[in-house]
């Protein structure tokens, strides 16, 4: 006689809390790392953008320059620059070794609320309120932006680069991938304000978050569904999601203060945990190169948490 098999158990999102960093920057709008994972920035609403090393967890340097608070930041490719955009309109470029303004670069008509370099860390790219994305060439000594790309209906709320290709997401519900090299634009409509887009690993697909709690995995060539993710609470702010590093799960933030992750073959009820007693989470990012992500706390909070991702979670 055989006996059933037993269930197999569902794999168990760890939570092995690495570190968490009080940034005392008031509210944290955003946590990014560098290119290699060592280092972390936090953008806060205190006006100032801070460096950490994440090994340490140890407080490293202040850049101090914009006139309202921080809402993005990135690192250049060999760690040597940093861009970031703030809601006084501004992008600015930094030296991370002397912490001065290298250059300060204005011409969006509202706040800025997404920014990053491209691979060569030769253009910035910033997406505005405004509904425009402007590139910013870092080696001229122009201050006008050597492109705008203006097709996009209301704000701009998220951006990613990848070699020749710009994602972009609006308030306008729409996701817009321009190959720059071909001189192509192709727009999936998703009907819900889009929060936050990136490019799958493997760059393949597109992933999206909207305002109607649902994150959304599209083919990038045909725009065909290939997974919608629901379960967290995204309905009005603004926040991040993101695939693994291996492609096998996405995440997101919600408005509940849990991390939600989905397995992406088999979508079903997400694992979440939560981030302690934080009320809201609001911002995270994946290093690839490592098991671990930082996650942020909005509204009051002020500190990073970072955790270790897949030591249970089965790749």
């Amino acid at each position: 006689m055989a006996f059933p098999q037993p269930k197999p158990q569902a794999p168990q999102l760890p939570q092995h809390l690495l570190r968490t960093i009080d940034c005392q920057q008031g509210a944290v709008r955003a946590v990014r790392f560098n290119a290699d994972g060592n280092y972390v920035l936090s953008c806060g609403s205190d006006k100032s953008l801070k460096l950490w090393s994440v090994s340490q967890g140890t407080f490293l340097k202040t850049y101090s320059g914009h006139g309202y608070e921080v809402l993005d930041a990135d690192g250049s490719y060999d760690n040597s620059q940093i861009c970031s955009c703030s809601s006084d309109k501004s992008v600015i470029l930094w030296d991370v070794a002397t912490g001065q303004v290298t250059r300060k670069l204005r011409g969006h008509a509202g706040k800025v609320n997404c920014v990053q370099f491209n691979e060569e860390a030769t253009v910035i790219l910033s997406g505005s309120i405004d509904g425009t994305v402007r590139c910013w060439d870092t080696r001229s000594r122009r201050f006008e932006p050597i492109q705008v790309l203006d097709e996009a209906r209301d704000s701009i709320s998220s951006l990613k680069v990848a070699q020749h290709e710009l994602l972009t997401g609006s308030v306008d519900g729409r996701v817009r991938r321009y190959d720059l090299r071909m001189g192509q634009l192709h727009v999936d409509f998703v009907n819900s304000p889009i929060t936050c887009v990136c490019f799958s690993q493997d760059g393949q697909c597109t992933l999206s978050s909207s305002l109607d709690s649902t994150v959304r995995l599209l083919d990038k060539s045909t725009g065909e569904m290939l997974g919608e993710f629901t379960g967290h609470k995204m309905k009005g702010y603004k926040l991040d999601c993101c695939l693994s590093s291996k492609d096998t799960h996405v995440l997101s933030c919600s408005e509940d203060g849990f991390v939600y992750c989905w397995d992406l073959v088999e979508v079903c009820s997400p694992l979440c945990f939560k981030v302690l007693n934080t009320r809201l989470i609001n911002t995270f990012v994946m290093v690839s190169s490592r098991n671990e992500y930082a996650s942020a706390g909005g509204r009051c909070r002020r500190l990073i948490f970072m955790f270790s991702l897949y030591e249970k979670l089965k790749e």
